[in-house]
């Protein structure tokens, strides 16, 4: 059976499970992981896909890949690509989905954290990796006590505009950044997020294409 983006959409279960999610990690402070991320995250890894040439379809897993990658904060924030990958295999069978196409989006979910060493293991991953870690911004940053902010807090309330796009013709995806720099240094921001730039320079390269990070338009990597 072909399942769709809106197929998961309309899906009761898995907005239940996503929203349940959000709560949970709210609980602990942690970074607003919503349905308007998923959402963000799967038109991101559509127009990625799409735009460097790849089929229709293989675009399309992307955008549901990118819309279920963080459905494991239902278990717990740590790991969650481990466990999102789990819970999406039960519920994407179960609607009927494809053996070979679920395989592609559960590879992705749990290849999409750094901390888990995740890779570019097909190019949907690829595409969930670097527009998922594209996605920072102050609005996602919960607390209000700035004395409580971990350094991942800090540099995502240091960015007040990002967004990432992919050039088939120069075969680039750039990544640029607006950041406030009385809140975090450009410096201090490359260096708490160095793994997860590394991690998206690798994905870019797995589709084929240079990775370029713009930051207050200054050229970083």
């Amino acid at each position: 059976m072909v399942i769709t983006l809106e197929s998961l959409k309309k899906n009761d279960l898995i907005t239940k499970y996503m929203q349940m999610g959000n709560d949970y990690i709210g609980n602990m402070g942690a970074l607003e992981h919503s349905l308007h991320h998923a959402e963000y995250i799967s038109g991101l890894c559509y127009e990625i896909l799409d735009t460097l040439g790849y089929s229709k379809r293989e675009a399309e897993l992307g955008a549901m890949a990118g819309y279920l990658h963080d459905i494991g904060n239902l278990v717990n924030r740590y790991g969650h690509g481990m466990s999102g990958a789990l819970i999406a295999f039960n519920v994407l069978m179960e609607m009927g989905m494809e053996p070979e196409e679920v395989a592609v989006i559960i590879g992705a979910i749990g290849n999409h954290e750094e901390h888990a060493n995740g890779k570019p293991v097909n190019n949907v991953a690829a595409a969930v990796i670097v527009t998922d870690k594209s996605d920072v911004h102050r609005s996602r940053v919960r607390k209000d006590d700035f004395s409580l902010f971990t350094a991942r807090d800090r540099v995502n309330y240091a960015v007040t505009k990002s967004s990432i796009k992919a050039d088939a013709e120069e075969k680039t995806i750039t990544l640029k950044l607006e950041i406030d720099t009385s809140v975090c240094s450009v410096m201090e921001y490359f260096e708490i997020f160095l793994t997860k730039m590394l991690m998206c320079r690798h994905a870019a390269e797995h589709l084929q294409c240079e990775l370029k990070i713009m930051i207050n338009e200054i050229r970083l990597l």
